[in-house]
């Protein structure tokens, strides 16, 4: 079939088709777009439960690792908002600021929480970098590997505690 490709249409002597690499494409982004805002409440919970961390960290040191790690959640909600606005043109509703805080039982169950969360994290972005238009991957790349050393000094503060 003769024809040439313009944006998301192969036009022929015929009638446009659409080009079958944007099927369901609607469908995606709208999952890409929930899951952005899911973590832009997700990082603010952890930047919550990141301060209320450090104040238990027995170490200055920890102390400074768990700061370095906040300070990279509130790096990743700006990251999604923006991210946001860029695909929608507009800003995400966000109902997370006064939701209530959950201390864990002790340090050592915090940062056990932490450790899954920071690798569920990862999973979820996994997702939206699958899912998201090209320009935007190094964007949730940079996320997704901060997740996972994130993920490795949890692992080293839950060896040193335990």
């Amino acid at each position: 079939m003769s024809g040439y490709w313009y944006g998301p249409y192969r036009y022929t002597s015929y009638m446009p088709l659409r080009h079958a690499a944007l099927e369901g494409y609607d469908d995606r982004m709208k999952v890409v777009l929930r899951m952005i805002q899911e973590g832009i409440a997700g990082e603010r919970q952890d930047e919550l439960f990141y301060d209320y961390l450090i104040g238990k960290a027995p170490t200055e040191q920890e102390k400074q690792v768990i700061a370095g790690i906040r300070d990279d959640e509130r790096k990743h909600r700006r990251l999604f908002l923006q991210l946001y606005g860029q695909l929608t043109g507009q800003r995400p509703v966000t109902h997370d600021e006064n939701e209530a805080f959950q201390p864990p039982e002790s340090y050592l169950a915090g940062i056990e929480q932490a450790l899954f969360g920071e690798l569920k994290a990862f999973e979820r972005y996994r997702t939206i970098y699958k899912y998201i238009p090209l320009q935007y991957r190094d964007t949730v790349f940079e996320i997704m590997t901060d997740e996972l050393k994130h993920a490795s000094y949890y692992n080293w503060l839950y060896a040193k505690n335990r």
